[in-house]
């Protein structure tokens, strides 16, 4: 297993501090309440504590305003409270069994709040994957044949619970959105291994949503399905919309187009080999993510690249570089943007949310 001793090493928790904030800022938490939990911090392996801390005291004011029956702030504590546990999960834990259980709680909780916010989302699951199907209001981007769908594809580090403001823009387009776990991710963290085969746990997760997606008002048009990917699930984003034909559309968002193991960070080293299930099966993960050898596949579709300028990982090449083998790729390129534009949600999202819902908007889009 790659060497985790950056975890203690002097400086580190203050810099992964400052540099998680605008992700956790695009994930949904308010950036006061970041800096009054992570202040005390001062080491990383003081970080899974003190976000699971947080967790629990969002659940508990949930528990506490169900109990005297308002319903909304319960959904909304439940919520909050699933995306600091997916922070929690942030790090390469040492303690396997800890991020185990702290992914299990993140889906709890999410599971919770859907359940009070929106009993109309669906809890799927199956070989290698575990997500949610969240539906428009009904009537909202509706056609005779149902729903447009974007698949939302979460990274190296990331999860489900994660994006949350991608989702609910899409949403108030009219268009379902499918968040799902797939190997290595999230709830499935510490099972199957992230690797080359995600592309066919993403496919047997469609084929689940596509077979149960039935009733009026409530349907999935399976001529209307495109994919979202952001960060490293930008490049499992293209992967899957490469191999299968039935997705029609894909926007990547701060995803790689190459990446140079030797060069990486030892925070991403490390969280590829435990995501990876060791280092050899990172290195030869890491080998074979190459945006240049889909691109044939990739040209039948509408593609937007999201990118930000201050987006800059030691060992990465954006996926903007796409653009020279696509050159009919859309690039929304955000130059004060940094990774996963948390910093910058009015440039891109909006922007972003409108061009899925244009190109999937006509049956057989």
């Amino acid at each position: 297993m790659t060497e985790l001793s950056f975890l203690t090493a002097t400086g580190m928790a203050a810099g992964f501090v400052a540099e998680t904030r605008p992700r956790a800022h695009g994930a949904g938490i308010d950036p006061y309440e970041y800096d009054r939990v992570t202040a005390p911090i001062d080491s990383l392996l003081d970080w899974p504590d003190a976000c699971r801390a947080a967790a629990l005291a969002h659940r508990a004011r949930a528990e506490r305003a169900a109990g005297r029956g308002r319903t909304r702030t319960a959904g909304h504590h439940h919520q909050t409270a699933a995306r600091w546990f997916h922070l929690a999960a942030l790090l390469p834990d040492p303690d396997r069994e800890r991020a185990a259980a702290v992914a299990a709680e993140a889906d709890r909780s999410m599971g919770a709040a859907l359940a009070l916010l929106e009993p109309s989302a669906r809890r799927i699951s199956g070989e290698g994957y575990a997500g949610w199907l969240r539906l428009p209001r009904a009537g909202e981007g509706a056609g005779a044949e149902g729903s447009p769908l974007v698949v939302l594809v979460p990274g190296m580090d990331s999860a489900k619970e994660e994006f949350h403001r991608p989702v609910d823009a899409l949403l108030a387009r009219g268009v379902a959105v499918l968040a799902v776990d797939g190997p290595g991710q999230g709830l499935l963290a510490t099972g199957p291994a992230l690797g080359p085969d995600h592309r066919h746990a993403l496919r047997r997760a469609l084929d689940h949503v596509l077979e149960e997606g039935t009733g009026e008002g409530t349907g999935i048009d399976p001529g209307r399905v495109g994919v979202i990917g952001l960060s490293l699930g930008g490049y499992l984003a293209a992967d899957f919309a490469a191999h299968d034909p039935r997705v029609r559309a894909a926007a990547l968002v701060s995803g790689p187009y190459r990446l140079d193991r030797d060069a990486l960070v030892p925070f991403v080293t490390a969280t590829l080999a435990q995501r990876c299930g060791g280092e050899a099966a990172a290195r030869d993960f890491v080998a074979r993510i190459d945006l240049a050898a889909l691109a044939p596949r990739l040209r039948r579709l509408p593609l937007l690249l999201v990118e930000g300028g201050r987006d800059r990982i030691p060992g990465v090449t954006n996926a903007e570089a796409l653009t020279a083998d696509l050159p009919h790729a859309e690039l929304l390129h955000v130059p004060h943007g940094n990774h996963l534009l948390g910093n910058a949600l009015p440039d891109w999202l909006p922007d972003t949310a409108d061009w899925l819902a244009d190109v999937l908007a006509a049956p057989g889009a």
